[in-house]
Order: structure tokens, then sequence, then C-alpha cells
């Protein structure tokens, strides 16, 4: 019998864990009748499903317990210890359990959602949000509340503890139990996932749901719904604006209307074949780089290939994280909320990108990391759009030579890149090269000798030795044959710290950009307000390629290019920047919009909003998320 035995205090856990959860529904209701009303079938909806997913939730969180109540000896069960251990857990649950629900009635009321991607983003920006819940709430009150609640509960739940340890309950009994919650947490992960509440009203689907669940779902699951939480054009209008914003004077589209932006894009001149050695650094602010205006000598190699570059001066990446340089390099396609592309597991491939581009023209595309590419799922994603791997793992031991946490220094990753070109050549194929590197992030080492700035000693040194390496591959590929025919390419995936005072603070978006290709390329500098989204088919228009594109960028040195813009966002504000101005769509269908945005000191409001500088913003963004999740950028070989 439960009630005979170690688990019956899981069963009581079990029904206290109810009551929290429903309170707190019920406290959701009550706070959203100003917006809607339920029916009886909408409270059916909401209290049967919702219990469907508070049990799921507490039978995932028993998994460890189970083990615990099913393997402790019968002596150690009935110990001192273990009684003072079973306090503890007990009235930690309970406590857990009211935060939660306070938890949740504050992000309801900011958001009127349970917990998704958002809450996870909070714990990325933990200082901004730490801060703002220190300034916004009362939060010792509310603390000392959830103290009390806890521990009334705890009296409650308190004699159980007493009656089960003083029970002994069989070895095989124990074992039963904890094998039924295994195999029913196994069947409900098989068979059911979140959506079971069918409603056309959001706060049903939203109040049937369990938040704790929502929020660890949302590690996979991890993007926001954009149609319920931005605010959206006509899509008729979006798509016709969509179609102006990534038009170009040598594109043709293949459809007259709608969101499919699929187009010839028609080069002039002769097409050159050349190899692509693009290299992404790691957090490489330009605000490191000499030519930016840098007085501390961290770049002299980067500094001397700018003059003999072209140079990109006004390049910005369009995320915070390595995973949002990736995809707009490789995809040419605007950050949409939640987590990279790279990162949507099981939806990360097949799409139109770079790489596949390029193999339809003969060549061999490759991702090089310099850690485990199973790392952010990146192996998956470059595998899935066209690309071979070469990372730490396919790496021979002997061929490392310094590591740390992250990787290979970043030389070591260098040559495995001169190795794999030199197997290229002798094949008689041209090769483009999608690099990653790792030194420029904690902890900061690299090989002792190479620059004046000991190892582990902070990003100054790591930056400066990055360098270092990149001026050293440079000089050892000039030595190869495929060097006069290779265009190496510098980017940054993202810059060190883009956290301000203010969302989307565009200075801190600035990387830098440039092209070396010293037989090939004229020297020069590039004016235009760019995107890493603009990245791919400028590329391609260097080398004067004609292919069908479903990007969103546009080739920068186009005479049309002359003033640009950019897209910048954080997971969940998502800007477009323009000289002088800047729009940023927010969760909650908020739309605001500056001027003067370059400086955080001096942005300010625009009043009346620019309706035709927001609408681009809306196009870019709206469009991006249906061109997605419709597969209208899928890869379509023309072969």
């Amino acid at each position: 019998m439960l009630t005979a035995g170690r688990f019956y205090l899981a069963l009581r856990m079990y029904w206290v864990t109810l009551i929290f959860f429903n309170v707190t529904r019920l406290v959701l209701c009550y706070v959203s009748l100003s917006s809607e009303s339920y029916g009886v079938l909408d409270l059916l909806n909401i209290f049967g499903i919702g219990w469907l997913y508070d049990s799921l939730y507490y039978l995932y969180a028993m998994l460890p317990v189970s083990l615990y109540l099913w393997l402790l000896p019968e002596r150690l069960w009935r110990s001192r210890l273990n009684i003072s251990l079973l306090y503890l857990l007990v009235f930690g649950t309970l406590y857990g359990l009211g935060f939660i629900a306070v938890s949740e009635y504050l992000f309801w009321d900011e958001f009127s959602v349970r917990f998704n991607f958002i809450s996870v983003d909070y714990l990325v920006y933990r200082r901004e949000v730490t801060d703002n819940i220190v300034e916004s709430y009362p939060l010792p009150a509310l603390l000392s509340a959830i103290f009390i609640v806890a521990l009334l509960a705890f009296l409650w739940v308190r004699p159980v503890i007493h009656k089960v340890v003083a029970i002994q309950q069989p070895w095989k009994q124990r074992f039963g139990f904890a094998l039924a919650n295994y195999m029913v947490a196994i069947l409900a992960m098989l068979g059911i996932s979140q959506g079971l509440a069918r409603s056309d009203s959001t706060y049903v689907r939203e109040l049937a749901s369990n938040g704790p669940y929502q929020f660890f779902a949302a590690f996979r699951n991890n993007e926001l719904d954009y149609s319920q939480f931005y605010a959206q054009l006509d899509p008729d209008k979006a798509a016709t604006i969509l179609r102006e914003l990534v038009n170009e004077p040598q594109a043709s589209f293949e459809t007259e209307a709608g969101f499919d932006i699929k187009r010839q894009i028609h080069a002039r001149g002769e097409e050159k074949r050349l190899n692509i050695i693009l290299i992404m650094v790691e957090s490489l602010s330009a605000k490191y780089l000499g030519i930016f205006g840098n007085k501390e000598g961290l770049t002299p190699n980067l500094d001397r290939l700018s003059q003999q570059s072209l140079l990109f001066t006004r390049m910005y990446a369009t995320g915070t994280r390595t995973t949002r340089g990736l995809e707009a390099v490789t995809l040419s396609i605007p950050p949409t909320p939640g987590r990279s592309i790279v990162k949507r597991i099981g939806r990360e491939g097949h799409l139109w990108s770079l790489g596949n581009v390029l193999n339809e023209k003969g060549y061999d595309s490759y991702f090089i990391y310099g850690g485990r590419g199973y790392f952010d799922n990146m192996n998956a994603f470059f595998s899935k759009n066209g690309y071979q791997i070469i990372d730490q793992n396919s790496v021979p031991e002997e061929e490392k030579v310094f590591e740390n946490a992250w990787g290979m220094a970043d030389e070591y990753l260098f040559d495995q890149a001169i190795k794999a070109a030199d197997q290229s050549q002798a094949s008689g194929k041209p090769f483009f090269f999608h690099l990653m590197t790792t030194s420029n992030h904690r902890p900061y080492t690299y090989p002792e000798g190479r620059i004046d700035i000991p190892s582990h000693s902070g990003r100054r040194g790591a930056v400066k030795y990055t360098d270092w390496a990149i001026g050293d591959f440079i000089k050892k590929a000039q030595s190869h044959d495929w060097f006069d025919h290779t265009l190496f390419v510098v980017i940054a995936d993202h810059t060190a710290g883009s956290a301000g005072r203010t969302e989307l603070p565009v200075f801190r978006y600035h990387i830098p950009m440039l092209v070396y290709a010293p037989n090939m390329i004229q020297p020069g500098k590039v004016e235009t307000l760019a995107s890493q989204i603009d990245v791919a088919p400028t590329l391609l228009g260097l080398m004067n390629m004609s292919y069908r594109s479903a990007f969103f960028g546009k080739n920068l040195l186009n005479p049309d290019a002359s003033e640009g813009r950019s897209l910048i966002a954080n997971y969940q504000h998502l800007g477009y920047y323009t000289p002088g101005k800047l729009s940023i769509l927010s969760p909650k269908s908020e739309l605001r919009q500056f001027s003067n945005p370059e400086s955080e000191d001096t942005r300010k409001p625009v009043e009346p909003i620019d309706t035709r500088h927001m609408q681009a913003a809306q196009a870019f963004y709206q469009g991006a998320d249906i061109i997605y999740h419709q597969g209208l950028n899928r890869w379509e070989s023309d072969e």
C-alpha cells in the first residue's frame, strides 16, 4: 500500500504541489478577467488540462527523488540525519513552490503569459533582471510572505515525515514504485507535448499550462511566437515592403507577390571562382582595432591588413551570441525572437545557405572550428546546411599542441585550414572555409612567447594573440599555390559586450569586417551601413556570381546600397537601424523609435513615430518569421 511506505510522503507532497499550482491558476484567472471572460468549457479546459501539466511536472521532478526513496537502506532511512535531510528537502520544495507562484504572478502581470523563452532569457541577463526586480518590487516583504506560507505548509506535512520514517517497506515494493514513476515519465515524454489545450483564447491556452513545465520546455522550444508577442502588419503589406527592401537592380523575383523572396541574381561580368577563407573571430569588437581609434596597439596585424583590404567600416552584428553571428553570415536572415536557428534542434537544417549556394558552383564548403562542434549545436547546423566539418574532435592529438576548455589555440585552428586548403587544391576544386576562433574567450589562455602580454591575463591579451595568429596565418598562406586566388575575410561573430543602459545600444554592436586579396581586390573603404546578413550576397557579388537567392541581405558594393541599414537584436528586442534612427519591436506588441541611437546619452524618443521606418522594421522581422516557419527559405537545388 502506498500509505504504508516511503512513497506516501511523495503522495502528500503531490497534493500540496497541486494546491500551489491551482491557487496560482485561480489568481491568474481572476486578474485576467478584465481582458477575457471564461465559460464552463473554458474552465474545464483550464483546470482539466492544467491538472495534467501539473502532474507531468511533478512526475518529472520526482525522478531523482524516487531513486533516493528506493535505494536508501532502512538503517539510514530511520537515522536522524535522514530526518533532517527530509525536513530540508520538504521545506525547500515548499518554499520553491511559493517562489514560483509569486514569480508567475509577476511574469503574468508583465506579459500575460506563463513562463516562456523570455524567462529563460532572464537567466542570461541576470544583472539587469535582478536590478529591475530589486527596484520594482518589495522584495523583503515578498520573500518573508513566501517563508510564512512555506512554514505553514511544512507544519501540515511534518507529521507525515515521521510516519513514513517509522514504517519499514520492502526493497521490492520500493523498487516497484520507483520503476512505475520512471515508466510513466518516459511514456509521457514520448506521448505528451505542449499545446494540449485547444482554444482560440490565448488566455485559456496559457492558463491551462504549467509555468515550470513551460520554463524547461523553453530550453528546447526556445523561440517566441512572433504573431503572439509582436505587432504585425497586414501580411500583403508586409510582403510588399519586404520585397522592396531586398530587391536589387540585378535581381528578378520568381513570383509576383507574397513572402517567397526567391529571386535570380544576374551578375555583371565574368564569374570568378575564387577560394574564400572566412575567419569569424570570437568577440572582436571594433573598439579593439587601431583603425577604429584604439591606442593600445592590440591589433597591429589587422590594422596593417586593413590598409591593404576592402574595409567595411560600418558593419554591425545581428546579436549578442556566437550562434547569431553564425546564423546571419551563413543564412543571411534577420534574427528571429528567441534563440538562434542554429540551436533549434530538428529545425536548423536544409536552409538556403552560403555553403549550399557555393556547393552548387562546385566548391568544397567546410566549417572549421577550434572547439568541439557539438557545443551550441554547431556541427548539426552546418552539416545540415551544406558544410563538411573539421573540429577539435577530428584533429589528431599531436596537431592540437595547445588547448584550453574552449578548444585549440587559434594558430592551430589556422594550421588545419591550411591543411584542408592544400587538399582541396590538390583535388582541383575551389573551396569555401568558414572558420570560428575560440582564443578570445575566457580563460584567455594561449601559447606563451607569441605576444608581449602573458597568457591568462585577460581579454586584451587574447585579442592581441588572435591578431598575431591571423598575421601568422596570412604569412604561412602566402607560400601556398592557392593564396593568389583566395579571398580572406575577417569578421567578428559579435562584440565583447552588448549590455548598456538602454536596450539595443547601437554602438555596442559595431564589429570589423575586411576582405583581403592583394592580387584580386583593390584596397578601399566601404562606408555603407551594413549587417552581417549582407556578408553572403557581398562575397558572391565580389566574384560576379549569378545564383538563385533566398537571402535577406544585399550586395554592399551595389550603387543603391549607399546609405544602408542594419538589423540588431537580443532575444526579445528587435531593432532596425538606419543612420540617425532606430526602430525597436518588443514583446507585448510594443513599438518604439529613437533618434541619434549611436549614443546612449543623447538618444531620444521619436514622437510621432516615423511610420515608414517602423513598417520596414516590421516587414523584415515578420517576413523572417513567416519565411522560416513556412519553409520558404528551404534549400532548393537548381540541379
